[in-house]
């Protein structure tokens, strides 16, 4: 198997690194125009890829303008709006509460503080961390995706299972300017050869430094179950 630097804080910085020269273009995948529209993005990308969200909202942000609009409307209009999302009749309840909220609690606008935004419906640290960095410019945490996970198991930076414990151990060992990087560096390299049911490891940067690495070990640290 893959060989890991001899800490983690040092297995961090050679992931980020190779990842930088392949992916030197990385970033956010999803698309809007404001921060209401990144929320609603973010709550729609949830067990949902980017590309099947940014097909649906291209429709969706020409028809509804502002929060107003989508507090108002019918749960079944708007569900129906989104029935190629997964989870859409509950996407399209969290989305009218969110903005209910957001008319009611925050003057229309999108808040900027962790707690604020995790009170509103559907959204939880992983979607508050990604507004707040796109939207606000705010970077507080590391946001943890299906892809950091997987990637971050893998590569032997975590043992954890859950994003929020992840996140935890990310944020110790990962330079904080690279915090947001980081996300997309992992997601981008999740899509093109770590992916999660057959990574692409005779094609990858970090095989040489990956414990997991698929022909060298016998199990997928992502999932502890063999290759």
């Amino acid at each position: 198997m893959g060989t890991p630097r001899e800490t983690t804080q040092a297995q961090a910085e050679t992931v980020i690194d190779r990842l930088e020269a392949e992916y030197p273009e990385s970033a956010i995948s999803l698309r809007y125009s404001n921060r209401l529209e990144l929320l609603i993005a973010v709550i729609l990308s949830a067990q949902c890829t980017d590309e099947r969200v940014n097909q649906e909202t291209e429709h969706l942000f020409e028809k509804y303008d502002g929060a107003e609009d989508y507090a108002t409307a019918e749960q079944d209009e708007l569900a129906a709006d989104l029935n190629s999302i997964t989870y859409y009749n509950n996407k399209a309840k969290y989305i009218r509460s969110a903005c209910e909220s957001i008319l009611e609690d925050h003057d229309g606008e999108v808040p900027d503080t962790m707690a604020e935004l995790t009170d509103l419906s559907g959204v939880g640290r992983k979607t508050a961390n990604v507004v707040l960095q796109h939207g606000h410019d705010i970077v507080e945490g590391i946001v943890v995706d299906t892809h950091v996970q997987r990637l971050s198991r893998r590569l032997g930076l975590t043992e954890e299972e859950y994003p929020d414990r992840i996140e935890e151990d990310l944020m110790e060992i990962v330079p904080e300017d690279s915090w947001q990087e980081f996300t997309h560096l992992c997601i981008d390299h999740g899509r093109a050869t770590c992916t999660a049911q057959n990574p692409d490891c005779g094609d990858c940067v970090l095989a040489d430094r990956c414990p997991s690495a698929k022909g060298d070990s016998e199990i997928d640290l992502a999932s502890g179950d063999p290759w």
